[in-house]
């Protein structure tokens, strides 16, 4: 019996030890905080910018939504998209970010046909899409939306991803915004 309760208080003292250590590495991966997202298309010597911008985050606040002019028929824009995190003082450029760690990140953009197409024009390390700068080709007169998500940890090899579809994709959506616009 006595040498039950020396092993008893012998594990329990082990285990407390070894529990209180510090010296495991805590992984802290942070996720980057997105309050503001231009999207800006030129052609020519027309910008299109489109801005939104969510300074309260999940807040109960809606993004403020801005659009600078109409979109062009038939015409092939220039675009990149640019995210900050304006709640640090100065601004954070999360691009820089998403650029330099572009096998993790992958932009899908979204519109209606009558809007237009979009292609890539940039890629990562492995020669797979980023999105942060692309050619918006429009077509007809049309009014809808362009949806702009930037995935975090997309199946860049899956069917379709390359090109763009997002049903394949997986990952998580750091970001999703939606622009009303036109095309006249």
């Amino acid at each position: 019996m006595k040498n039950l309760k020396i092993i008893v208080i012998v594990l329990i003292s082990v285990f407390s030890f070894s529990s209180c250590s510090n010296d495991d590495p805590i992984a802290v991966n942070e996720e980057e905080v997105i309050t503001t997202v231009t999207t800006t298309l030129t052609s020519g010597s027309q910008t299109v910018t489109l801005t939104s911008r969510d300074l309260d985050g999940d807040g109960p606040n809606a993004p403020v939504v801005t659009i600078s002019g109409d979109l062009m028929v038939n015409t092939t824009y220039t675009g990149t998209v640019t995210f900050l995190n304006e709640t640090a003082n100065p601004a954070e450029d999360i691009t820089v970010e998403i650029k330099e760690e572009g096998a993790e990140h992958q932009l899908f953009f979204q519109a209606p046909a009558g809007i237009g197409a979009f292609t890539y024009t940039d890629a990562d390390a492995n020669g797979k899409p980023i999105g942060l700068a692309f050619t918006l080709k429009t077509a007809t007169a049309a009014a809808g939306n362009i949806v702009v998500i930037l995935r975090h940890e997309p199946i860049k090899n899956a069917e379709g991803v390359a090109s763009g579809n997002i049903t394949n994709a997986g990952g998580a959506t750091d970001a999703q915004i939606t622009y009303p616009v036109q095309v006249k």
